[in-house]
């Protein structure tokens, strides 16, 4: 009989260990997770630098894996031919300058004085001419002097008479000065003159590659004394601040975070766990990366969620498998 009882014991103790393990044999609901994990990447971001203009490499002053700082120095390239270019600007822009320094200044008194000097003359010559006019204009009529006396005597009127109207209206202009439209033209030429200068400027500067942000260079292309076009890659550089985690959320835990949570980030063989924030979560589904090796999720429709690396170091390096834990995350609808 006790034994009898022992066995009915020993079942009711069975069968209440595996309830209470299978949750009621899964009528009974559990306790709702509040940790949810992501699988991800760390992101891999890398610009291509190189020059606004064209020239021969000079010097280039970093090796791949050196750390570079924004602003630093990385390559020069050969200024003699834009040095030349922006002496020649400097010309011009000075020949311009006096151009229109000369119409806005109007003219010398020197040449004042001169144009003043050729309308006394001319005016000596007209009256000198008039005179004999009148005098021989009695003679012609009784025949005390020949008609082509006469026409000559006319003609050298006229002509002083024409002579003297020629030089004051170059006093005139002298006196009135440069037309606004000249002066205005002058101008215009001292702006495209500086213009021209100003861009031959820039272009000697872009002579100098710096560095956009602060990275580490990973891939340097070009050696000094290469030809090098605008545009082309002479060094390959790796942002590594700020540090972004390119993560995925499955659809059904799509409501359990949102932008602004905490996070921890770990990576396989790397003690450390790193701090992190929600930074942004995709508007729309895609298809599981195959980056993503977390077979529940390989045929899933997932939501890309970007990460940001609180306290990043040399440890954990981009395109790095990582796992992204939501501490604080929501409980799931339904459970």
């Amino acid at each position: 009989m006790n034994r009898r009882r022992l066995i009915v014991l020993a079942l009711v103790v069975v069968l209440a260990v595996a309830a209470f393990a299978t949750r009621g044999f899964g009528l009974m609901p559990g306790r709702p997770e509040t940790e949810l994990s992501l699988y991800g990447n760390v992101d891999i971001r890398e610009v291509d630098l190189g020059f606004r203009v064209g020239g021969r490499i000079a010097a280039i002053g970093v090796d791949e894996g050196a750390k570079v700082t924004q602003g630093q120095p990385l390559a020069t390239l050969d200024t003699a031919t834009l040095d030349s270019r922006i002496a020649e600007a400097d010309a011009r822009i000075a020949q311009a300058q006096a151009n229109y320094d000369k119409a806005r200044n109007g003219a010398r008194s020197q040449d004042v004085a001169q144009a003043r000097a050729r309308v006394a003359a001319a005016q000596a010559v007209y009256d000198n001419a008039q005179r004999d006019y009148a005098r021989r204009q009695t003679l012609v009529g009784p025949g005390a002097i020949s008609r082509d006396v006469w026409e000559q005597t006319r003609a050298d009127r006229d002509r002083a008479a024409a002579q003297l109207a020629e030089a004051r209206q170059g006093l005139s202009l002298l006196q009135a000065g440069s037309r606004r439209e000249d002066v205005a033209a002058a101008a215009a030429d001292v702006r495209s003159a500086q213009a021209a200068r100003a861009s031959v400027a820039t272009d000697r500067s872009d002579t100098r590659l710096v560095a956009a942000s602060a990275g580490t260079v990973v891939t340097r292309a070009r050696e000094p004394g290469a030809i090098v076009q605008p545009g082309e890659t002479v060094l390959t550089l790796t942002i590594d601040r700020p540090m972004r985690v390119r993560a995925y959320v499955a659809e059904t835990d799509l409501s359990r975070i949102s932008p602004g949570m905490k996070v921890a980030v770990t990576a396989d063989g790397n003690p450390k766990t790193y701090r992190g924030t929600i930074g942004t979560i995709a508007p729309r589904a895609e298809f599981t990366p195959k980056s993503v090796e977390t077979e529940n999720l390989r045929t899933d429709l997932v939501y890309q969620v970007r990460v940001i690396v609180d306290d990043p170091d040399d440890a954990l390096r981009q395109g790095q498998p990582v796992t992204v834990r939501v501490v604080g995350a929501r409980v799931r609808h339904g459970d």
